[in-house]
């Protein structure tokens, strides 16, 4: 970063350079014009001469305050560039020194259900005496099996025989296979609670998920039968950790599963299953709960607990009730269905920039910030009849900028929202000390902290342009009393 910063800020002295010789030509212009004026009026070049003797140090003033305005600009934009060649390089570098979040947009898919039964088929097939010798090999028919088709993966148990009658030699298959017939589940509750990180460097935002599920089904049939439970990994998640699956009461490990997460187990006539699920992961962006099929639901009851503003994919279910805390905290979005037939998803989207974005328009923006200081600092001063020396507010502006400029390097060792938070702060505070701090009664506090708050608006989410509403208005409200007596009188 430093080595970028560098970079940036030769190119920004070689363009200063650049207009050394034009600013050159201008002084020079301003001198032949003075020489001129002398020779034609001596009188009139030496009253200018005079008025520019006297105004030399407060002209010379605004000069130097001008300076340190650009100067300040210059600094935040050599910072912005270094911090968004760091975010790059990071974001395509090959090797990491931290952690990077092993989920994305997670998909939940709903488990499913089954009654396992066995069902015999019969196959027969008639060949007459001519075929029949015709095809036998060494006095066996042994080598017509292959032709006859093979059973499926899910054959329980398989015969075949040859049957020689008048009519000739009869092949008679029979196969026990198993099938599945789904169920529907009486009850299923979700629950999903999700907490958003921001980690150092810039790194991307992601959010750590604890998920629990209790589901319900029973046995149809009047006789004891097999039942199946298959709950799908989910996807885009990572990393489980903590996964366990309950199955009435009895807690199953990985090895006491088929593939990991599917329970097969003998239910009485009428019986019926409760099973929970857990498990902890991370994702970003986006969650969902996908339903398998277009099924007859009982009861569904998800919950999604989230301490960020979600969205919801379209032609998605909407929550049939939301709760958001007045005084902040983590919103609770809920669906309830009962007695309903619908295949469509619980999707939940957050909203989410680029960080890279994201800090491109909060550094764009403190530089706004820097000259929105230089103009309402003099109008504070002049509607609360306070002095402000050009110096004085050359150092305030640059005061903040350095702050601004503390706000981009933090945000390599801390999450982006503290680290410019603290570097508008100290901005505000370094500039608030400059003008006189607390030991001048006046000191333009409220527009310090207006300007050092406008780049933040942009770490809310969608709000920047309420907030800047908001502070404008503010301003706005608090300058305008005090202009008053500005205003000619009228009679």
């Amino acid at each position: 970063m430093v080595q970028t910063a560098l970079t940036v800020l030769l190119g920004a002295l070689r363009a200063l350079l650049d207009l050394a010789l034009p600013a050159a030509l201008a002084l020079a212009v301003l001198a032949l014009a003075l020489g001129g004026l002398a020779l034609i009026d001596r009188d009139r070049a030496r009253r200018t001469l005079n008025w520019l003797g006297t105004r030399a140090p407060h002209l010379s003033g605004w000069a130097l305050a001008a300076l340190l305005l650009g100067a300040s600009l210059l600094v935040l934009n050599v910072s912005r560039r270094a911090v968004d060649a760091r975010i790059a390089a990071q974001q395509s570098a090959r090797y990491a020194n931290a952690a990077d979040p092993d989920g994305g947009q997670t998909v939940q898919v709903a488990p499913s259900a089954a009654l396992l039964e066995n069902r015999t088929y019969t196959r027969s097939l008639l060949l007459p005496n001519d075929v029949a010798t015709r095809i036998r090999v060494d006095n066996s028919l042994d080598g017509l099996l292959p032709y006859l088709g093979t059973p499926g993966e899910t054959v329980q148990d398989l015969r075949e025989n040859f049957t020689r009658t008048p009519a000739g030699l009869r092949y008679t298959r029979e196969v026990v296979m198993q099938s599945e017939r789904p169920l529907d589940f009486d009850r299923s509750v979700v629950r999903a609670d999700l907490r958003f990180v921001e980690p150092a460097g810039g790194r991307g935002t992601y959010y750590t998920a604890a998920f629990q599920a209790s589901y319900r089904f029973r046995n149809p049939l009047g006789t004891p039968a097999t039942l199946r439970f298959a709950f799908p990994l989910p996807g885009g998640s990572g990393t489980l950790s903590g996964f366990t699956l309950t199955v009435n009461g009895q807690a199953l490990s990985a090895s006491d599963l088929l593939n990991g997460s599917v329970w097969e187990g003998q239910v009485p006539a009428g019986g019926s299953v409760d099973v929970q699920v857990a498990y902890a992961h991370q994702g970003s962006r986006a969650w969902s709960y996908q339903l398998s099929r277009r099924e007859a639901i009982k009861d569904l009851d998800v919950t999604v607990t989230a301490d960020r503003p979600a969205k919801f994919q379209r032609y998605s279910l909407f929550p049939t009730s939301q709760t958001r805390p007045a005084l902040g905290g983590p919103a609770t979005l809920r669906w309830q269905l009962k007695n309903a037939v619908t295949a469509q998803d619980v999707a939940v989207v957050f909203t989410q920039g680029s960080v890279r974005e994201t800090l491109t328009k909060v550094h764009l923006a403190q530089g706004l910030a820097v000259v929105l200081a230089a103009l309402l600092i003099p109008l504070w001063a002049v509607t609360r009849r306070t002095p402000l020396s050009p110096l004085t507010l050359g150092g305030a502006l640059l005061g903040l900028a350095l702050g601004f400029t503390l706000g981009g390097v933090l945000t390599a060792y801390l999450p982006l929202l503290l680290a410019e938070v603290l570097g508008s702060l100290l901005g505000a505070a370094l500039a608030w000390v400059i003008l006189g701090g607390p030991r001048q009664a006046r000191t333009p506090l409220i527009p310090l902290i207006a300007c050092a708050a406008l780049p933040l608006a942009f770490l809310t989410g969608g709000h920047a342009g309420l907030i800047l509403t908001v502070l404008a208005a503010t301003l706005l409200l608090l300058l305008l009393p005090r202009a008053r007596w500005l205003a000619p009188v009228t009679a």
